[in-house]
């Protein structure tokens, strides 16, 4: 299970604390990156086995990101858990067109979060 890699693109510091202890204790390499300006790129250069993707950022929305990682070809099956503060449904109607993973609502569980993470891995990693 080592060498598994995730890149979380949130901007809360005490959410990247709690999650970057929670997945570091389960063996991942985690990264933070707190902008959503260049998320897209940051995504591309680093080519992590999940993204852990916040709906609220600064500079460009998860939304939006989420959408441009669906456009590339080489990233369209990424696996992206999309963390949001709002559950509404229509947050979550919008997050499922436009391709996302898994979809949690904070405040989430420690359990929940590594349940999804290992999930969306194994399911990735199947052919």
């Amino acid at each position: 299970m080592s060498n598994r890699h995730v890149l979380l693109i949130e901007d809360e510091p005490n959410i990247i604390e709690a999650i970057r202890f929670l997945l570091t204790r389960e063996g991942w390499k985690v990264e933070a990156h707190s902008n959503g300006a260049d998320a897209v790129e940051v995504v591309r250069h680093l080519r992590p086995d999940l993204v852990i993707l916040d709906m609220m950022l600064p500079g460009k929305s998860g939304m939006d990101i989420l959408r441009e990682l669906r456009a590339i070809a080489d990233l369209a099956n990424l696996p992206v858990l999309m963390l949001t503060a709002r559950g509404q449904m229509r947050d979550r109607d919008m997050a499922e067109k436009a391709g996302v993973s898994r979809f949690m609502t904070k405040p989430f569980s420690n359990a929940e979060v590594v349940t999804a993470v290992r999930d969306l891995v194994a399911q990735a990693s199947r052919p």
